[in-house]
C-alpha cells in the first residue's frame, strides 16, 4: 500500500514540475516572440515617419502583446493557482496591523 502511495506522489510531482517546466518555456517563448515582433513594428512606423516617441507610444504596437500576455496570466493560475490576496492570513495580518495603529 505503501509504495503505491509513493509511486502516485512521485507522479503527482513529475506532472508538476512538467506543468511549471511548460510554463517557463511559454514564458520565455512568450517575451522572445513579442520582442521580435514589437521591435519590428516600431522599426517599421520609424521608418514611415513616425517619431520614435510616436512609434513607441502607438498602442496598436502591443495588442498582440497583451492577448497573449492575457493567455500567458491564465496559464500561470493554471499551473501556479490563484494568489491570495484576501485570505485568511491577510485579514490577521490586518487586524494586527490596525490594532497597532495609534
Amino acid at each position: 500500500m505503501e509504495e503505491k502511495s509513493n509511486l502516485e506522489r512521485y507522479n503527482s510531482a513529475k506532472k508538476r514540475v512538467e506543468d511549471i517546466k511548460k510554463f517557463y518555456k511559454h514564458l520565455v517563448v512568450y517575451l522572445v516572440i513579442n520582442f521580435v515582433f514589437i521591435g519590428r513594428r516600431i522599426y517599421k512606423d520609424i521608418m514611415y515617419g513616425d517619431s520614435i516617441i510616436e512609434a513607441f507610444t502607438d498602442v496598436n504596437n502591443y495588442h498582440f502583446f497583451f492577448w497573449w500576455g492575457v493567455g500567458l496570466i491564465i496559464h500561470g493560475i493554471v499551473v501556479f493557482g490563484t494568489p491570495d490576496l484576501f485570505g485568511k492570513n491577510w485579514e490577521e495580518r490586518k487586524v494586527k496591523e490596525y490594532m497597532n495603529e495609534k
